[in-house]
């Protein structure tokens, strides 16, 4: 008897934008050796949903408000209502990757009371060690949420894996530093291919396009060799998503008529193509 051939997991990538620094965050503030360093540059923040083969995945948990306004940022609309509108209950959410632990991105871990957390041990490393003694490195965590990771791991419902984890057919994260000492990027299947979110490991195409790297940063030689890396694990630059571009809102489909510029469709071909490669 033949047997049945098993179709591979595709899935569909949903975008959170849930907070945006639209009229305060500059050029300088992002790039270092900037030409104009006082232009204002838009910043969108996302977490991520993965929906395919009966499964979902989270990516990351969105940004405490509290934590937005004091650090200068605007929300637009709760995660947790985010996820309700897409059918999803938290409740019920078994897996959670956290792409690194900036305050940006550890905001909700408590909305997911059943679900088990993972993220490169070099992060755990980084955020409970002597770096954190230079105000340069810690600037970006939160001691309440580094604390939260602690009890989690104490819990036993945080894994620290290495460098290259696959979490489930057709998801796999894989570390890249730069950013910080445990950034890693997420590679997505999808029905158009391989999508990689690049999460902070990317800020702006820009940096991609130019070939330069983000202004906060733990490691610069590793966040520039970043680059290749999504290359080599992305089908294209169509299917690079970076973490905060306000380009994204632009170029991909919402999520539906009455979610435009809140929930976009990173499965989905972009609109128009995103800019070349340089």
């Amino acid at each position: 008897m033949s047997e049945t051939a098993v179709e591979p997991v595709t899935y569909e990538i949903y975008g959170i934008r849930h907070s945006v620094n639209a009229n305060k965050r500059t050029r300088g503030q992002n790039f270092i050796l900037e030409a104009r360093p006082t232009e204002l540059l838009q910043l969108d923040f996302y977490f991520w949903v993965l929906s395919g083969g009966g499964k979902v995945i989270v990516v990351d948990t969105g940004m405490d408000p509290e934590k937005a306004a004091r650090h200068g940022h605007d929300p637009l609309l709760s995660p947790v209502a985010a996820l309700r509108s897409l059918g999803v209950d938290p409740d019920a959410v078994d897996t959670v990757i956290l792409t690194h632990a900036h305050y940006d991105h550890l905001g909700h871990l408590d909305a997911f009371p059943n679900a088990r957390f993972l993220m490169q041990a070099e992060e755990m490393a980084y955020v409970t060690g002597p770096w954190m003694g230079k105000p340069w490195f810690r600037r970006a965590y939160e001691p309440d949420e580094i604390a939260r990771l602690v009890h989690l791991l104490h819990a036993g419902r945080l894994e620290l894996h290495g460098r290259d984890r696959t979490i489930a057919d057709g998801v796999s994260v894989h570390w890249v530093g730069g950013h910080c000492a445990g950034q890693e990027i997420v590679r997505v299947r999808t029905a158009r291919g391989w999508v990689v979110l690049a999460s902070d490991a990317l800020h702006y195409y820009e940096e991609y396009e130019r070939g330069v790297p983000f202004a906060v940063a733990f490691n610069l030689s590793d966040m520039i060799a970043a680059h290749d890396r999504i290359r080599e694990l992305a089908d294209s630059d169509d299917h690079v998503i970076p973490g905060h571009d306000p380009r994204l809102a632009t170029i991909y489909p919402a999520a539906g008529p009455e979610l435009h510029g809140q929930i976009l469709r990173f499965d989905l071909a972009p609109f128009p193509p995103a800019e070349p490669r340089q």
